[in-house]
């Protein structure tokens, strides 16, 4: 097995986050529980947990995954469109970075960027919507 980060996050409603997450990365949980789920991605690696936790769901800064290039953004951008997901496209500097990226938000409103870095920028702008 490749190696993979590990995110666990609280979520107020296991169901909704199922199924977002589901939505989000084209994968049906690898482990559900009562209260418990767990996504074992090999794209991007990742293991993902998810644990219900009504009083702390969403308390996150935002996540990310960082892909190879502006075509892999864009197919992001169309799958998630396709999923019924809104999303937020965007172009241009942030984090002191050049990047295109596509932002979807999960049930509870932390925030995903499907982004590619572009080219090193020495000032960010917008660094209030995407740091």
């Amino acid at each position: 097995m490749t190696p993979r980060v590990q995110l666990a996050l609280n979520v107020s409603d296991i169901g909704e986050a199922i199924g977002f997450y589901t939505k989000l990365f084209g994968q049906e949980p690898a482990k559900r529980r009562d209260g418990y789920a767990n996504f074992a991605l090999d794209e991007p690696p990742l293991k993902l947990v998810l644990i219900e936790n009504a009083r702390s769901g969403g308390t996150l800064n935002h996540l990310g995954v960082e892909v190879g290039s502006s075509s892999e953004v864009t197919a992001a951008t169309e799958r998630l469109s396709e999923q019924g997901l809104p999303i937020r496209p965007e172009h241009g500097t942030c984090c002191y970075a050049l990047q295109d990226k596509v932002w979807v938000s999960d049930p509870d409103g932390a925030p995903w960027e499907f982004y590619t870095v572009l080219a090193d920028a020495k000032e960010t702008a917008g660094a209030e919507k995407c740091c």
